[in-house]
This record gives C-alpha cells, sequence and structure tokens, in this order.
C-alpha cells in the first residue's frame, strides 16, 4: 500500500511494509521508530508539519533513503545523523528554527538542500565538498558570508540567497561553471537605491477578487473585476496579491520592484497598476487570454533542475523557433533593464497554438545595477545558461519528423554547449 498521507496506525499495525515513501503528519513530539522496520524498502520519507526537535542515530538504517522533508518543525541544528545516510539525496528543513547546522550533517552525496526560512548564520566549510550539490536553497535566513570553498561546488545550477544579511555579493559563486537559475535580492549588497513608479498606485477598494488564476510561493493570483469603470485601464484583469512575509524566492516587495523596472514587452505579463497598503501588497496585471496554456511542468526529483514535459508532448521544429525567437528577446529586455529574472522555465512560460508566448512568475528576480561592471557581466552570463537550458528542453520535444531538419541542427549545435 502506498498513498500520500499515511497514519501512525497504520504503520504500527504493520500495514505499510515493504512502501518506498511514507509520510506522516499527525503532531509527532518524537520519531516514530517502527519507520526504522521500512529500512529495506524506504526511499521517501516526510515527516514535515509536525513537533519534531531532534531524529534518532538509528535514522542511518535507512539505508535506501534518498529524500527526507522535515519542514514546519521545531528542529533547531540540522541532525548530524543525516550525514551517515549512505543514499541521501535531498534533504528539506523549510521553515524551523535552525541556527546551527554542524560540519557532518550534510550527506555525501547530496544533490538537492531545502533549508529556507530558518536562523542560519553561517553555512558549514564542508559544504563546499558536497560535489554533487545541483540545488540549493537558502532565503530568508540570516546569513552574513558564504564559505570561500563554495567556488568548488562545479555542479551547483540552482541558487537562492535572497533576504539574508549578504554584506558582499558572493563571488565564489558568480564564476560557477553551471550556475543558471540564481536569486539574491534583499541582502545588503543587492539593496536598491532606487524606488519604481513606473505603474499608478491604487486602492484595493476599486477591484473586487474573483475565481483564483493560480498561486505560487510569493503569492496568489486571482481574476478581478473593477467596482465601476476604469479609465484607461482595460476591463479584464488580473490581480496577483502578495504573501506578507519571505517566501522560497526571497521578499515579495523585491519581486513587485523587479517586476516594475523590467518594464513593457510583448513576451512578458503587462503591469498596470500597484497597491501598497498596510499589510496588502498587489500588482494588478493585463488578463491573459484564455487559450494559453503551461509550456512545461516543474523539474522532479530525478531531473532536479530542467523542466519536463506531460508524456507525448511534442512541438514542430517552426514553433520551437519561433519560442526561441521571443525568449531571446525577453532575455536582452530583462538584462537591458538590468534584471535577472531568476526562474527563467518553460514551466514559467505560457504558449499558444501559433508559438506566441508569455513569459511570468518574477518571484526569484533581483535587480543588480548596484553591482560593478565584472558582477553585472557574469549575472547576466548565469542566466544565459538558464536561457540555453530552456533551449534544450525544447529540442527535447521536437517531433520526429523534424530531428533532421537543418533549423534543428543548426540550434542544437548552437545551445547544446553550455
Amino acid at each position: 500500500m502506498d498513498q500520500n498521507v499515511h497514519s501512525l496506525a497504520q504503520l504500527k499495525s504493520g500495514e505499510l511494509f515493504g512502501i518506498k515513501r511514507l509520510s506522516l503528519s499527525e503532531n509527532l513530539t518524537s520519531f516514530p521508530m517502527e519507520i526504522l522496520s521500512l529500512a529495506d524498502s524506504l526511499e521517501v520519507l516526510d515527516l514535515s508539519n509536525n513537533k519534531l526537535n531532534s531524529l534518532p542515530n538509528e535514522l542511518k538504517q535507512l539505508k535506501k533513503l534518498k529524500i527526507f522533508f522535515a519542514s514546519n518543525n521545531d528542529f533547531e541544528s540540522l541532525p548530524e545523523v543525516l550525514g551517515e545516510c549512505p543514499q541521501l539525496e535531498m534533504v528539506g528543513f523549510k521553515s524551523n528554527k535552525i541556527s546551527h547546522i554542524p560540519e557532518k550533517a550534510l550527506p555525501s552525496r547530496l544533490r538537492w538542500l531545502i533549508l529556507t526560512e530558518n536562523k542560519i548564520t553561517e553555512l558549514p566549510d564542508s559544504i563546499g565538498e558536497r560535489a554533487r550539490l545541483q540545488k540549493l536553497a537558502l532565503a530568508g535566513n540570516r546569513l552574513k558570508h558564504l564559505p570561500k570553498n563554495m567556488s568548488r561546488l562545479k555542479n551547483l545550477e540552482l541558487v537562492r540567497i535572497s533576504a539574508n544579511q549578504l554584506t558582499e555579493c558572493p563571488d565564489q559563486l558568480l564564476g560557477l561553471p553551471k550556475l543558471a537559475w540564481f536569486a539574491f535580492s534583499g541582502n545588503p549588497f543587492s539593496t536598491s537605491n532606487i524606488e519604481v513608479k513606473s505603474v499608478p498606485e491604487i486602492s484595493s477598494s476599486r477591484y473586487t477578487l474573483k475565481e483564483v488564476l493560480g498561486q505560487g510561493a510569493s503569492g496568489v493570483i486571482s481574476k478581478a473585476s473593477w467596482n465601476q469603470e476604469q479609465t484607461p485601464f482595460p476591463e479584464a484583469i488580473a490581480v496577483k496579491v502578495f504573501k506578507g512575509e519571505v517566501t522560497s524566492d526571497g521578499y515579495p516587495k523585491d519581486e513587485l520592484q523587479a517586476c516594475l523596472k523590467v518594464g513593457d514587452h510583448p513576451s512578458l505579463v503587462k503591469s498596470l497598476a500597484q497597491v501598497n497598503e498596510d499589510r496588502y501588497l498587489a500588482l494588478i496585471m493585463s488578463l491573459i487570454p484564455p487559450h494559453f496554456k503551461n509550456l512545461g511542468q516543474p523539474p522532479t526529483f530525478e531531473t532536479c533542475t530542467r523542466d519536463t514535459f506531460p508524456a507525448g508532448f511534442k512541438l514542430s521544429i517552426e514553433h520551437i523557433d519561433k519560442m526561441i525567437t521571443q525568449m531571446k528577446d525577453v532575455f536582452t529586455h530583462l538584462h537591458d533593464n538590468q534584471v535577472c529574472h531568476g526562474d527563467l522555465y518553460a514551466h514559467n512560460t505560457l504558449f499558444d497554438k501559433e508559438a506566441n508566448i508569455i513569459v511570468g512568475d518574477f518571484g526569484a528576480a533581483t535587480m543588480y545595477h548596484m553591482l560593478n561592471k565584472q558582477q553585472q557581466d557574469q549575472v547576466k552570463e548565469i542566466e544565459r545558461r538558464a536561457f540555453h537550458c530552456f533551449i534544450d528542453d525544447l529540442l527535447s520535444v521536437c517531433k520526429e519528423d523534424d530531428k533532421e531538419s537543418d533549423k534543428y541542427l543548426e540550434l542544437k549545435q548552437v545551445y547544446s554547449k553550455r
């Protein structure tokens, strides 16, 4: 038996014997030792949304464990026993009270580490020795500096260090050869000296929220209607209401400012107005026509940083080429305005049957005009890798008949090198 959420009673009865994935959320204050009976099969353990503050040394008996989540618990230190789990690759301790990471707590096979929204002031030097690390989420902590030896993380591809207390730009990250998705707003070194006022401020009383269209880490997007006719705004609008606190990508205020600094572009969601009231921050946007659909799906544990697509999804080389041309123009527009999107992905892109695209989700966006020339060039180069990954992902779903075409071969040759 294997289902999304299990019960302690099922575990204790032996009903779950042999399962690969276990999820328990019952306000646990101690680790259920019965979990160890699953040592021969368990690969994914999710103990999020409990009241745990420690793990037993016996956890290392879970010799097949690859993924361990313990978000929304009461840990104050990352448990050292994690470093003794032989197959552990993905560790997630979001929204705990962690202020200390022991040198030995990081598993040797670590690929993906999520420590968003904790109280971490420094990272152990051992992080620079985790050569397989690809994804690192540290937004919403109290980091003042990063270990210099992180320059050795040659496989690191995605980093979130927004909303910390870093006083200097981490140059040891900027030169990493595979880094492609980078978010660093909300730090003293990245504080902007400009307040973007490219759209008017209005009152939230001027519109009414309707059905929810979607939501992400930083807020909820809803269809909305004006309470009375609003000239010169269009009638059809959407409103993103930002969540009030730090998110997995950073502070909502930084996202809003970056979005406004980018300004208008035909392949970006058009910003119309902002609301900046006490405990209420929102962005009013043009409503995207309903015939636009998501181009891709987010990465999985297996793909880690690379997008996925629905089974059987294919694109013609003509449509791929058209999308690439538009995304290249978006990339140029972003960096002409000294904004790094930070999350340039197919899953953050909408498309229609004519291959027109609209890029959204500025949650990881960062203004970088305050950096020196070399750092600015490096940030742009980092995002160029994300653009190349976007192209590579699209080429992976090219129709078979088009893979012999000159255009396919040309694109493959130009963009397959990262």
